[in-house]
């Protein structure tokens, strides 16, 4: 059976998300297809101002659609909890636990990519620890995030800084959003100094 081109189009767009396969891009398109024109131009439109609204804080790197993001703006901590991308900062604030404030780096040392220091967010978190007591190191458990982590470590221990890291109870590799909350705020919990 052959497809109609607009609907190729719009799965090969689909497909693009990380986890939509061909199959799952299908049921999006005939999905968005049956949705009456309000619905369609709203589901459009929400993508679009997402787009153009949302950047990253001029502080700690989360999302926001302000210049300085709610968490902040509202929180005073002495502890940072410094995390690879923007995104984990939400999987953090779902636990609905954690009081303190965080640092994105946009990423994790990875020599085999071309990705060291000079290319992370180091500089910034480094400008950031004035009255800091203590830094959680939230990298991926896996090779590049624990280079990253004793890397930052070597960085920050010899300024009297506290330094911990996650607990293990994540799987090795796994990305934190996808690791269910009890792993992750026992794994918060039990973080252990490096």
């Amino acid at each position: 059976m052959k497809y109609i081109e607009s609907i190729n189009k719009l799965v090969a767009e689909l497909c693009k998300l990380p986890g939509v396969g061909k199959k799952t891009a299908y049921r999006y398109a005939y999905s968005i297809i049956n949705m009456d024109e309000e619905e369609v131009a709203s589901f459009a439109t929400s993508i679009v101002e997402a787009k153009q609204k949302v950047h990253f804080c001029s502080v700690c790197g989360a999302y926001t659609d302000q210049e300085v993001c709610e968490i902040c703006a509202d929180r005073k901590s002495d502890v940072i909890c410094v995390v690879k991308e923007a995104k984990d900062v939400d999987t953090f604030e779902k636990l609905g636990e954690y009081t303190g404030t965080y640092h994105v780096l946009n990423g994790q040392l990875s020599p085999m990519n071309n990705i060291g220091p000079d290319d992370l967010r180091i500089k910034e978190l480094l400008a950031r620890l004035t009255d800091v007591k203590e830094v959680i190191i939230a990298t991926t458990p896996d090779v590049e995030g624990d280079a990253t982590a004793l890397y930052l470590s070597r960085l920050i221990k010899p300024l009297g800084i506290q330094v911990t890291r996650l607990a293990r109870g994540i799987p090795m590799g796994t990305d934190l959003e996808f690791t269910d909350e009890a792993t992750l705020l026992g794994a918060l919990k039990d973080r252990k100094n490096i």
